[in-house]
């Protein structure tokens, strides 16, 4: 009985002493080298064993259930995000041992005794682990010099405080939960951008995004996350790009995810409150590359892509789209000369329609241009990594998809200019099998081929009778200006939208019977294509010389920029002497009818957001096409809304490219009367400041909801200050019916910080001063009369945005308002408004400005040339 007692005794000491003798503590800040750790050595603590100063992260060895799979991580410990793993690709058991030595960090296979994972060789010896509370776990050596950081180490996370050098990249895993293994998925960090890629090819930029902002064209150094954005830093760590958050937050984390999108959140704010997302890119689930698996067809709706598959593809049970014809199966990329069962097979196109696009192939580059379909098909058909190809009529640009097939995208422009093929193979097998079919089927098969040969040929004479008559009436149509024609039948322009002919732009306008706007060179009418789109079609008149060229110019610049602040162009006619563009249609029409007219009241937030979205529109044209754009014709009427109050700018018939480090002088003026900046009235050199300054006026008109030069009623007290001194206030001390000059009235509100007085009095004290002083000041920094103290429209998006700090406006370069405005007033008077009486609103008209420069009001250009071609 006592042999058995200590027999139990000792059962029972073997099974229960190791933990006893394993558990063991969590180390706080920093680990001494000696030290070894395993997730069953520390169970206690779900393998936790080194945390930061104040909790905030901790070093692990853990597994996520269900799987059996343990890796040595960093965890934040409120919100259990893993922003840093080490062995990845080799992942351990729970008896595997993390060693610290004077030499390195390892981490060893306890059967085998090969590491999984361990740092480089270092020429010093390491004197500590320590981790810091922003989470990076760092090496150093007796002189506390960093040997070896994580953060120098990106797996799929950003952090706060992390900086991602160029070159360097985060990889997404396979799965979140059981494999967090490398998967297929980058955010690449490059000198212009921050791209991701799926197998190496790019399908979403950071600059593609609409909170993306430029600052400069310097080049990227590193990407790197604070609490309040994300940013670009140059050498000089000047900001290049920024992403600007809404509010603060102590902790936030960007993740590549294991489906391709990279996201920011930031934890809840309160228990009620939940996970924030603050950006996402892509945002849509359509133009992620697998949403929909290979060769699957997305369709983008609110809540998310519906999936099916392509024209001529059925749905597995597995979810997978396959050839309806069995006898047709998918290629593998640069197999088929060795996999035996493709050897015999031959080649053939599988055709999807209009309206079907690739997520990839806004950022895809075509292998060859002008180029016919033959061309581009034998180019795929040669080319083994080649699966399947897109063609564009217009441009001859041929797109090859190679290596790997992802989703589609179904479009609703239903563009017949583009269009996409599958590359198949058909088995020898199936073509065999005619020496098994029966003898009546070996007649009849060559009696068929004969009678579909003879239907061809006839069907082959009636289309070359009718393509003949099509071009005598073609001929006919071009008579008196078949230069003309021929001019524009020889432009050839990647990515040339689509050719509408004139009977459809009738037929879709019904004769061009509803007129929604005019201006430029046309005049603008809404119709509805074939498909039930709706458009707006511009007409454009008096093409003369300049006229071609714009019309040129429209067609070349709109048809390839994709900006969500910015009307799209989806097609083009150039038949005969007519000339047309098709825009996409912005229902609720342009800012100017729904600010000044007799609609709903446009809510400040509303405003705040038209402004913002006009900025980022404009901050793109000037710094994030592959060449500069200036609009040259800023103003309320080209900016249009949507019932959802999208913002999109309109009409670049007056647009001019630049090259990225010039400005460049325009030989006429541009742009519309109250709108123009003062170098276009001095011949001056003109830059992407001339938009800056225009759009500040049309800010000042979203602020007041008038024109900037109106009749306006105002009551305000006559005992006023400036801020800057004690000069009286010009304006009437009693409510009256003038005419106003508003930018100079902002001016001087502003020096004596009497915002409330300039909002729109239809809002009825549904704002605050510090909104309005807001949106004030940053339209007078744009007004400058200097360009270079004009901030740039990235900027402006910046401040606007909350990002950025507001700028001063300086009054010595806005003084020239008074001499400007006193001209506007004089004109208005000379075309109608004699009756008014003096406003007494500005000094002598020769006296000087600040700057010591004589002004004459009466030397400034006159209404009829200020309006130059509008």
């Amino acid at each position: 009985m006592g042999c058995f007692s200590f027999s139990f005794f000792f059962f029972i000491c073997c099974v229960f002493l190791p933990s006893l003798t394993f558990s063991a503590s969590i180390s706080t800040h920093s680990i001494s080298p000696d030290f070894t750790a395993s997730h069953f050595q520390f169970i206690d603590t779900k393998g936790a064993f080194l945390r930061s100063q104040n909790d905030t992260f901790e070093a692990t060895i853990d597994a996520r259930p269900p799987s059996s799979k343990y890796y040595f991580s960093i965890v934040h410990r409120a919100t259990k995000n893993i922003i840093w793993s080490a062995n990845r690709n080799t992942p351990m058991s729970s008896s595997d041992k993390l060693s610290l030595t004077v030499n390195g960090l390892r981490v060893t296979n306890q059967i085998t005794g090969q590491p999984l994972w361990s740092t480089p060789q270092f020429k010093s010896e390491i004197s500590a682990m320590q981790l810091s509370e922003t989470g990076n776990l760092v090496l150093v050596d007796a002189g506390n010099n960093t040997l070896w950081e994580s953060f120098a180490h990106p797996t799929d996370t950003i952090v706060m405080g992390q900086r991602i050098p160029v070159g360097k990249s985060l990889q997404s895993v396979v799965t979140v939960d059981e494999d967090m293994s490398v998967g297929d998925y980058r955010l690449e960090v490059t000198d212009r951008d921050v791209v991701l890629q799926w197998n190496k090819m790019n399908y979403w930029e950071l600059s593609m995004d609409p909170k993306f902002v430029r600052n400069s064209n310097k080049s990227v150094s590193l990407m790197v996350m604070n609490d309040t954005g994300l940013y670009l830093l140059a050498n000089d760590n000047s900001a290049v790009f920024l992403v600007a958050w809404n509010g603060s937050a102590s902790f936030r984390s960007g993740k590549l995810g294991p489906e391709g999108r990279f996201s920011i959140v930031r934890p809840p704010r309160s228990r009620s409150d939940k996970w924030g997302l603050e950006f996402a890119g892509p945002f849509e689930d359509c133009d992620l590359p697998l949403h929909c698996k290979e060769i699957g067809l997305c369709k983008r709706k609110p809540l998310g892509g519906i999936c099916s598959c392509l024209p001529e593809f059925s749905s597995q049970n597995n979810g997978d789209c396959m050839p309806v014809n069995r006898s047709l199966s998918l290629p593998s990329a640069c197999t088929a000369a060795r996999n035996g069962s493709e050897l015999n097979s031959s080649i053939s196109y599988l055709k999807f329609g209009p309206g079907m696009d690739y997520f990839a192939i806004n950022l895809k580059k075509p292998v060859k241009n002008n180029v016919t379909l033959s061309v581009c098909q034998d180019l795929c058909s040669q080319n083994c990594s080649c699966l399947g190809f897109f063609h564009e009529i217009s441009s001859g640009s041929c797109f090859l998809l190679e290596n790997h097939l992802g989703s589609f995208i179904s479009t609703d422009d239903n563009n017949k200019d583009r269009l996409g093929y599958i590359k198949v193979l058909v088995g020898s097998s199936n073509r065999n099998q005619k020496q098994n079919l029966p003898v009546a089927a070996l007649v009849l098969l060559p009696l068929t081929g004969f009678l579909i040969l003879v239907v061809f040929v006839i069907i082959a004479i009636l289309w070359l009778r009718k393509n003949r008559l099509s071009k005598t009436k073609t001929v006919k149509l071009d008579r008196g200006n078949s230069s003309s024609s021929a001019e524009l039948e020889m432009i050839s322009i990647p990515g040339l939208p689509r050719r509408f002919a004139y009977e459809e732009l009738a037929a879709a306008t019904e004769n061009f019977k509803t007129q929604i706007g005019s201006g430029g060179f046309g005049t603008v009418y809404r119709g509805t294509l074939s498909d039930k789109t709706v458009v707006a079609v511009k007409k454009i008149n008096n093409l003369g010389i300049r006229g071609k060229k714009e019309f040129c110019t429209e067609i070349s610049i709109i048809g390839n920029i994709r900006h969500v602040n910015l009307v799209r162009l989806k097609g083009f006619c150039a038949q005969g002497r007519q000339r047309f563009l098709v825009l996409e249609y912005m229902n609720r029409g342009s800012l100017g009818s729904t600010l000044f007219g007799n609609g709903p009241v446009l809510e400040w937030q509303e405003r705040l957001e038209i402004a913002i979205g006009t900025a980022r529109g404009l901050a793109y044209l000037h710094s994030e096409c592959e060449h500069r754009i200036i609009h040259c014709d800023v103003k309320p009427e080209n900016i249009l809304l949507n019932d959802n109050l999208q913002v999109k700018i309109s009409d670049f018939g007056l647009s001019k490219l630049l090259n990225p480090e010039q400005s460049f002088q325009f030989t006429t003026m541009r742009g519309t009367r109250g709108y123009l900046a003062p170098e276009w009235i001095m011949s001056s050199t003109i830059s992407d400041k001339a938009d800056v300054y225009s759009y500040g006026l049309v800010l000042l008109e979203i602020v007041r909801g008038r024109k900037n030069c109106s009749m306006q009623t105002w009551s305000h007290s006559t005992k006023t200050s400036s801020s800057e001194g004690n000069a009286p206030s010009s304006f009437p001390s009693v409510s009256e019916h003038r005419l106003i000059y508003f930018p100079l009235f902002a001016l001087e509100m502003h020096q004596q910080r009497r915002y409330l007085e300039l909002a729109d009095p239809r809002l009825e004290g549904r704002v605050t001063s510090e909104e309005v002083e807001k949106l004030v000041r940053i339209a007078l920094c744009c007004v400058h009369e200097d360009p270079a103290l004009r901030p740039s429209m990235a900027h402006v998006v910046g401040m606007l945005e909350g990002g950025l700090s507001l700028g001063e406006p300086r009054s010595e370069s806005l003084n020239f308002l008074r001499f400007y405005g006193q001209r506007f007033i004089e004109e208005s008077r000379m075309e109608g408004s004699n009756e008014l009486k003096d406003l007494g609103l500005y000094p002598d008209i020769n006296a000087t400005s600040a700057a010591g420069v004589s002004y004459n009001p009466m030397s400034y250009i006159s209404s009829q040339q200020l309006s130059g071609p509008r």
